[in-house]
C-alpha cells in the first residue's frame, strides 16, 4: 500500500461521519417534505383499478407520469455494502425504494392537477438499478409511477 493508497483510506473513513450526519439530516428534510405534499395532494383519488366507474361522466382521460432518480450518501452506501456482504436485510435500500416511490407518485398527483383531475387510475409503478460500479458506487434507483388521470365532466 502506498501513501496515496493510505490518504485515500483516511480520507473515506473521515467522510464516513460527515456523510452521516448530512445524509441524514436530508433524509429527514425530505420525509417531511413528502409528507407536507402529500397532505396538499390528498384530495387527488389514487388507485390501481384498471376499469374506471362511471367512464359515461369522464371527460377527458390523459395519462400522468412521476419520475425520480434517487440515491443513498456515501455512509449509507457504505453500510448496505457491508449488509450485502455479510448477509440479511438491507433497511437503507428499502427506506430509499420506499421514498422514492412515494416521491414518484406525489410527482404523478402533480402532474394530474395541473391538467385538472382530480382521480388517477390504473396506477403502475417501474423499477430500475441505475447503481454504478466501483468501491465508491452509491446505491441510485430510477422509480416511475404512471397512471391514466381523469377529468369527469361537471
Amino acid at each position: 500500500m502506498n501513501y496515496f493508497d493510505l490518504i485515500n483510506l483516511a480520507f473515506r473513513i473521515l467522510l464516513m461521519p460527515v456523510a452521516f450526519l448530512v445524509g441524514g439530516f436530508q433524509q429527514k428534510r425530505h420525509l417531511r417534505s413528502l409528507e407536507e405534499r402529500e397532505a396538499q395532494l390528498k384530495d387527488i383519488v389514487v388507485n390501481n383499478l384498471k376499469r374506471v366507474a362511471q367512464p359515461e361522466t369522464v371527460s377527458s382521460a390523459t395519462m400522468v407520469v412521476g419520475q425520480v432518480v434517487i440515491a443513498t450518501d456515501y455512509y449509507k452506501s457504505f453500510a448496505t455494502g457491508l449488509r450485502n456482504f455479510i448477509g440479511g436485510e438491507m433497511k437503507n435500500a428499502i427506506s430509499l425504494c420506499n421514498r422514492g416511490r412515494r416521491e414518484a407518485l406525489l410527482r404523478l398527483q402533480e402532474e394530474a392537477r395541473r391538467i385538472g383531475a382530480k382521480e388517477v387510475w390504473n396506477v403502475r409503478y417501474g423499477f430500475s438499478n441505475i447503481a454504478g460500479t466501483g468501491n465508491s458506487a452509491a446505491l441510485q434507483i430510477e422509480l416511475i409511477a404512471y397512471g391514466t388521470a381523469i377529468v369527469r365532466a361537471r
